[in-house]
Parts: C-alpha cells; sequence; structure tokens
C-alpha cells in the first residue's frame, strides 16, 4: 500500500507543483499574460504517461514489478532534471514527455500490483486509498510551489520531483518485495503481446471501463489545466489560487478516502451506478450555474459548483480501474497498460481540447466538463453494462502463462 501510494503520490507532485510557476515560465518565454501555452506542460506530461505505458506494463508481467519501478523513476529524474536545465520552452516540453514517459512505470505497475495480491472489494479499497493521496497531495503542492518560488527561480519545480524520483527508487530497491512470482510471468514475443492485448481489447467490461476512465480523466485533467485561468482571469484572484485549488483538492481526497469506506459496504457495482448518477447530476448543476451572468457568475458560487462535481470524479475512477481489471488477472501488466494508455492519453487530449477553448469565462470548462460526465456515465451504463461483479470473491480461472523468453 505504501508504494502504491508514493506511486500516485509522485504522479500528482509532478502535475501541481508547477502550477503556481505557469506566471514566470510564460515571463520567461515571452508569452501573454493569458496565454494556455505553458498548459500544454500538463498535456505533455500526460501525454509521455500515456505513451510509456504501452511499454512498462507488459514488460512488468515478463521482468516482474521491482526492476520495471526502478528504470521508470530513473527515467523521471532525467527528465525532471532535463526539464530544469531546458533553455527554451520547447526543451522543457521535450523534457516533460521524457519525464511522463518514466511515470509510466510506477503508474501501470502499481496498478498491477494490486492485482497481483487482491481482488474484490479489496482491491477498489485499495484503490480508493491510493487515489487519495494522489488527490491529496494537490492540496499542499501549489503551495509549497509558491514558497518554493519566494527564494528560488521557478525551475526548482522541476528539480525537487527529480530528487523525489531517486528517493523513491532507492526506497524500493531496498524495501518493496517482487509481487509478481516467476511461473506467472508472460513472454514479451510479438505473438505473446498481441494474445495479451487481444484479451483486453476484446474484454467488453475492461474495454467499457477504460473509456469511462478516459472520460472521467478529461474532465479532471480539464479542471487541472483551466483552474490558475479561471481564478486569476475570470475572478481575478490569482492571490487565492492555492487556497481554491487546495480546497478542491481536499474534498477530492475526502471523497475518495469515502469511497474506500462505502465500497466495503455496498460494494462495488453499487458505487458504479451512484457514482455514474451524480456526476452527471452535478454536471448539470455546474453547467447551470456557469450561465449566471454570462459565464462569470460570483466565485463563492461557481467554486462551490466546482466542489460538488469533482468529487463524483475522485470516487467513480478507483471503481472502475477495479471492475475493469478484475476480468484479466493473467495480463494485469498488459490490462494496467492498456487502460492507462487509453485514459491518460484521451484524458489528456479531451482536457487540451477544454483548455483551448477558454474565452475568458467559465463556459467552456463547465461545458466540456459535463459532456465528459454524460459521456463517462454512458460507457459504465451501457458499453460494460454487463459487467462480471467486482464484489465476489471467488477465484477467478487464470490462464497459463506463455514460456517466457
Amino acid at each position: 500500500m505504501a508504494v502504491v501510494a508514493a506511486c500516485m503520490g509522485f504522479s500528482a507532485l509532478s502535475i501541481d507543483l508547477a502550477l503556481p510557476a505557469f506566471a514566470d515560465i510564460r515571463s520567461e518565454f515571452g508569452l501573454a499574460a493569458d496565454s494556455s501555452s505553458v498548459s500544454s506542460l500538463i498535456t505533455m506530461y500526460f501525454l509521455g504517461l500515456a505513451a510509456g505505458q504501452v511499454v512498462f506494463g507488459p514488460m512488468s508481467d515478463r521482468f516482474g514489478r521491482k526492476p520495471i519501478l526502478c528504470v521508470g523513476f530513473s527515467v523521471c529524474a532525467i527528465g525532471a532534471f532535463g526539464a530544469a536545465l531546458a533553455p527554451s520552452l520547447a526543451g522543457v516540453y521535450a523534457c516533460r514527455v521524457l519525464w511522463g514517459v518514466g511515470a509510466a512505470a510506477p503508474r501501470s505497475v502499481a496498478m498491477a500490483m494490486v492485482r497481483d495480491t487482491q481482488q474484490g472489494k479489496d482491491m477498489a479499497r485499495t484503490m480508493s486509498m491510493a487515489m487519495a493521496v494522489f488527490l491529496i497531495v494537490p492540496i499542499l503542492a501549489p503551495t509549497a510551489g509558491e514558497l518554493m518560488l519566494l527564494i528560488s527561480p521557478w525551475r526548482i519545480v522541476f528539480v525537487v520531483p527529480g530528487v523525489a524520483a531517486l528517493a523513491i527508487m532507492a526506497w524500493i530497491m531496498r524495501r518493496l518485495p517482487e509481487t509478481l512470482a516467476v511461473e506467472h510471468r508472460r513472454s514479451v514475443s510479438p505473438k505473446s503481446l498481441l494474445s495479451a492485448l487481444g484479451q483486453v481489447l476484446r474484454n467488453r467490461q475492461t474495454a467499457g471501463l477504460g473509456l469511462a476512465i478516459a472520460f472521467l480523466f478529461g474532465a479532471m485533467t480539464t479542471f487541472i489545466g483551466s483552474a490558475e485561468l479561471l481564478v486569476g482571469d475570470v475572478f481575478d484572484r490569482s492571490a487565492m489560487f492555492a487556497l481554491l485549488f487546495g480546497l478542491v483538492g481536499c474534498v477530492l481526497g475526502a471523497a475518495a478516502l469515502l469511497n474506500a469506506r462505502l465500497v466495503m459496504r455496498y460494494g462495488v457495482d453499487t458505487m458504479l451506478k451512484f457514482g455514474s448518477l451524480y456526476v452527471v447530476v452535478a454536471g448539470v448543476a455546474m453547467f447551470a450555474v456557469s450561465r449566471v451572468n454570462d459565464g462569470a457568475p460570483p466565485l463563492w458560487m461557481f467554486w462551490t459548483s466546482v466542489i460538488c462535481f469533482m468529487p463524483g470524479v475522485s470516487m467513480l475512477t478507483p471503481n472502475c480501474n477495479s471492475a475493469a481489471m478484475v476480468p484479466l488477472p493473467h495480463v494485469a501488466g498488459m490490462a494496467s497498460a492498456v487502460l492507462g494508455a487509453v485514459s491518460i492519453a484521451g484524458g489528456a487530449v479531451l482536457g487540451s481540447v477544454a483548455d483551448n477553448a477558454f474565452d475568458g469565462t467559465v463556459g467552456p470548462f463547465a461545458t466540456h466538463a459535463l459532456i465528459y460526465a454524460v459521456l463517462g456515465s454512458l460507457s459504465i451504463n451501457v458499453l460494460a453494462h454487463k459487467r462480471r461483479t467486482v464484489d465476489a470473491a471467488s477465484v477467478e480461472p487464470v490462464v497459463e502463462p506463455v514460456g517466457v523468453i
């Protein structure tokens, strides 16, 4: 659990620590004060994160989880230090992609490790706890970033995650036991990889819930990418950004922790049905608020609607992940990789679309968030409607692994 939490927390740190430095980055590279180009630092990271998973996930099925984690954190450190030294915005973009590629290892391997050791409600609970860490870190990261900027140039927000990556890698090398038994390892031959990929793509439950995660992640990245402009440009409250962003992060983390308790009582299937309805209703309410005063409602009113909407995303996501992984314990690395790649790449693109639609009001954010919530709900309740229950504790049949090369 501690390693899974560290993996998820590192991803959040890599994203949110840099948010307060966006204004300094714009100034450094001669961008307009309201330019959304800096938001691409988030998109580039997510695209690297998506691409790297199709490599690290299957490799962890062959070589085990621990060595792949160490390789991934090493690449993270190289990307982070490279971004800190890059002389141009294009160089920072490139290093962020590399950074994201490295971060794909802890992202995909963490999910596979949970699937190696747990099932049913316990798996959903662990993923909810890990999600809580992922969401609690943003409460602290922007404030920590602002404090760093008081004593150091903006590049410090890239140096610190690089140091953190090396520290976590050292901890893993000393303390983490391997969770994938040798007899369960799979070949990385093209035939074996295509077989594993086919099993993932043909499974309606995994594919449908993976698509749902992509839409939910799109809503999350839309908020992350738009938050600074919403607070600073629409409401002219830049000084309150860390407080407001942290408030949402606090509510998101609390919702994930609440989900960890509720899922043990009511089960994953019930929580999926409730959560998919909740995000649509809350999204409609947020959209209605966004139409007040021509897209510039009172800050308290709009931020309250955001605080009501976003917890639905943080409660649904770990439940979707758990249910999507259930049918495929024998190819957990590949399943985690495909889920991560599709959801993160799709979510990054969806978030970028919403960010680029910014028009000085809260309208584009609320509209896109509602659309993504509706599409995510449809994916859960239509595409993955006849899903196998996650709540049963029965032992699933395991396909014999292909001979290892």
